[in-house]
Parts: C-alpha cells; structure tokens; sequence
C-alpha cells in the first residue's frame, strides 16, 4: 500500500508500491520526469509496458512520449494527494510535453493518495 512521501527520492524509491498494472495494460510509453528544479530534484524515466514498468535516473531516451515538468515539491504535493493534478496543470505548476491523453492515464497506473 502506498504512503505519503517527504521527497522525491523517496517517492521513486517506493514507486513499485504505487504503480498500479492492471490500468497500464496495454500502454507502451516513456514517461519522462524532469523534476531537477532545486536542490532536492531530479530527473527520472520510466518505461511503461504492457503492466510492468522499469525505472532509470536521468534522461534515457531522445523522444519520451511525455515529459512532466515540475517544481520537486509540487511533485510530492501531487503524489500525496495534497495538490490535484489538473489545477496544478491549469495554474502551471505542471508542465506536460508530448502525449497529454498519456498524461492523463497517468493517473489510472500512478494514482495520487486519497486524502
């Protein structure tokens, strides 16, 4: 089961506790996370296929199908349910490249806490 996080190493650390396969059927992408803003961010890929997924540090790959650009605080807020992704988008806190409709299944395999 999932718990809340203080930081992003944290949060990747523990992501095979959050990563949900059932939704992620199907679904072969690569998702960058470019969370570096500060001192306690970071830059993470990962690969999603087919209900699995593998995760590396930094920049793996030239055309990720999504790229997540945050502030890492903003990024623990998200994944701990305290800051809903949408107005978090809408009030540009987060930035999405690529694939939006990837974006938004995101949330189906790497869902935030219920608050």
């Amino acid at each position: 089961m999932a718990e809340r996080v203080s930081n992003l190493q944290e949060y990747f650390e523990k992501l095979s506790d959050r990563f949900v396969a059932g939704p992620s059927k199907g679904v072969n992408a690569t998702i960058f996370f470019d969370l570096a803003d500060g001192p306690n961010g970071g830059q993470w890929t990962m690969t999603v296929t087919d209900g699995t997924f593998s995760l590396d540090t930094g920049k793996a790959v030239e055309k990720p199908t999504v790229t997540i650009t945050m502030k890492p605080e903003h990024y623990v807020e998200m994944a701990n349910g305290d800051l809903d992704g949408t107005k978090a988008f809408m009030t540009r806190k987060l930035k999405i490249a690529g694939s939006i409709p990837m974006a938004q299944k995101m949330k189906s395999f790497l869902p935030p806490l219920k608050g």
